[in-house]
């Protein structure tokens, strides 16, 4: 078994390696409380994490990065047997220290770690995910490095900025997956109230504070999902349903227009043949 403390900056880089020919339980804990990311290789071994009369349990832990805060009270185990090696590469730092990051790395945490950084237990799990091939790449090459000294310092260093940047990009890919649901919602209700009524459509501060979003934020979230803008789709469904009024309920270019709320006939004209590509009076 052995264990090596790296220190980059304010981060706290613990290795672990060991093998057994029988069953062992190898158990560690910190002296303070941490933020932490740990990273396992391809050793496959369990883990259990103990605080109080808590205990969870990781059986399959191969490619996993869990993210946690834990303070002294938190016993990490390790149960090594022959066919389960440990290979775990720990990120932390401490919640003083936060502050100190460099790159605005302390900001990243409070956006993409909130629960960790402000833990309400001993023990508290954040986002957990296998790795990437990317990730598992970097990870091998930790713990298949040669190299001694200075450049084996700088090795460290690359490769553990490169592991924590597709850990952070990955949180904020499923960040971002999670929040363009919950938009997706608000926004399908914008888009039925909208549909509701062509003619005499609410505004943006209306539909706004119907739906609870500030209108940057509605005008932004509207296009990424819809692909146009709030109401750039307004006009089309306009378009689309003065068009179905002539061809299909025989209704003149006028009430067509007076329908889905244009009051000039020259805009309206012009409008269904920017989109169409002909004027609405030759649909009769």
């Amino acid at each position: 078994m052995t264990r090596d403390f790296i220190h980059i900056n304010d981060f706290v880089i613990l290795l672990e390696e060991g093998s057994a020919t029988n069953i062992e339980v190898d158990a560690c804990r910190f002296e303070e409380p941490l933020i932490a990311v740990a990273f396992y290789g391809s050793g496959n071994v369990d883990l259990a994490v103990n605080y109080g009369q808590v205990t969870k349990k990781f059986q399959h832990t191969k490619g996993l990065a869990l993210s946690f805060y834990a303070d002294e009270n938190v016993a990490f185990e390790h149960t090594i047997s022959p066919d389960k090696n440990l290979e775990c590469i720990v990120v932390a730092t401490a919640l003083k220290n936060l502050d100190k990051l460099p790159n605005q790395e302390g900001e990243i945490f409070r956006d993409l770690l909130q629960e960790l950084v402000h833990p309400k237990d001993h023990y508290v799990e954040g986002p957990n995910f296998f790795m990437t091939p990317e990730m598992e790449r970097i990870v091998d090459a930790i713990f298949a490095n040669q190299y001694s000294g200075k450049t084996k310092m700088m090795f460290f260093r690359s490769q553990i900025t490169a592991l924590l940047s597709h850990f952070f990009g990955q949180l904020a890919l499923m960040h971002n997956s999670r929040s363009k649901l919950h938009y997706r919602d608000k926004l399908n209700e914008v888009r039925e109230v909208l549909l509701r009524d062509l003619e005499n459509p609410p505004s943006l501060n209306e539909l706004s504070q119907q739906i609870g979003l500030n209108t940057t934020k509605l005008k932004k979230e509207f296009k990424a999902v819809f692909g146009v803008p709030v109401f750039k789709y307004l006009q089309n469904e306009r378009l689309s349903s003065a068009h179905k009024l002539i061809s299909e309920n025989n209704a003149t270019v006028q009430e067509a227009a007076w329908q889905v709320g244009y009051d000039s006939l020259s805009s309206f004209s012009n409008a269904f043949a920017k989109k169409f590509g002909y004027r609405p009076s030759q649909l009769k």
